[in-house]
């Protein structure tokens, strides 16, 4: 029997992608809901999609769950990256990822897939060199992006204890690149030199965003519950990333960067300030042995096979737009 599935920010590169893998699956039917704040154009509609423009804070959302009754919802609709207003991106992450279980246990859905961040283990220099699915979330407290990913994983903990029939699957992404990704790390790759905070070498984990996507549809396949750290195998140092990009490495010391990030952002240059510097000195390097083992999902591609992949499909578009432009 086919189930129905419901996907929170639908309209984003996973959600869109996640849709069309669910279609292209003969257990789920055709009974999926697609919700996002924003409306999904027309032309990138799939057919037999249900498209719902709601935002996961209002009410309004809860009305969708109670009226389609899902079997799993697969939250995915979420702030992504750092620097952004504290205030909103709190009601959110965290507000409305509330209101999203709140909906769920009101109507008896089976299932919710929620995707966190390895932001939640937080940032500090004590951090273990791989850190597993037990280890402590410590999300930095003056690091609002950090703080939300840990304030929504201890909402999901008190939830797994008053309402254990929502089966919860937690999954935990690095660093996700794709052939299109463009983010606050990414954008660190596009400079002329690889940024460095002095003395540190933090190490990155990266994970490829077709596993994502086949890591979620196994888990709503199979029903699935737990926590699972996603990353591919392997992790780069700053300096080895540098190489690989054939950069330069600018080594900044700590305490001047995050001065020059409090000045650029009261001079409204920026969005970051000091408490970011520890995004880039004290990276969460997320071990991916229960992935593999428990979950029973081994990465199609490596870190380093991911960073290569992000930086072939750039090259090809730069190239691909020199020629156009040339023509």
């Amino acid at each position: 029997m086919a189930r129905t599935i419901l996907v929170t920010g639908a309209g984003g590169y996973v959600g869109s992608a996640l849709i069309g893998r669910f279609k292209k699956e003969s257990w789920s039917g055709k009974n999926i809901i697609a919700v996002d704040v924003r409306a999904v154009p027309a032309a990138e509609r799939s057919e037999d999609v249900i498209y719902k423009e709601a935002d996961i804070r209002a009410p309004e959302f809860r009305d969708i769950i109670a009226d389609h009754k899902p079997q799993a919802v697969v939250h995915l609709a979420s702030v992504v990256g750092a620097g952004g207003d504290p205030d909103f991106d709190y009601s959110v992450d965290v507000l409305g990822t509330e209101n999203v279980l709140k909906a769920c246990v009101e109507n008896g859905v089976e299932q919710i897939v929620v995707t966190s961040s390895g932001a939640a283990y937080g940032y500090y220099a004590d951090n273990p060199k791989w850190i597993s699915e037990t280890d402590e979330l410590r999300g930095n407290e003056d690091f609002a992006y950090s703080r939300h990913k840990r304030m929504v994983e201890e909402m999901l903990a008190e939830y797994r204890q008053t309402h254990p029939a929502l089966k919860q699957l937690v999954l935990r992404p690095g660093t996700v690149l794709g052939a299109t990704t463009d983010n606050q790390i990414t954008a660190l790759f596009a400079k002329p030199f690889m940024l460095s905070v002095t003395g540190s070498d933090s190490r990155f984990v990266f994970i490829w965003d077709e596993d994502v996507i086949a890591i979620i549809a196994k888990g709503v396949k199979e029903g699935r519950k737990g926590i699972f750290n996603l990353a591919g195998d392997g992790a780069l140092s700053v300096k080895e990333i540098a190489c690989i990009l054939k950069k330069p490495r600018l080594m900044v010391p700590g305490g001047l960067l995050g001065g020059v990030l409090n000045v650029a952002r009261l001079l409204g240059l920026g969005k970051l300030g000091a408490e970011h510097v520890k995004f880039l000195k004290y990276r969460p390097v997320l071990d991916n042995e229960s992935l593999k083992n428990d979950f029973g999902y081994v990465p199609k591609k490596s870190t380093r096979e991911t960073l290569d992949y992000f930086l072939e499909a750039r090259d090809a578009r730069t190239q691909a737009q020199a020629e156009k432009a040339a023509a």
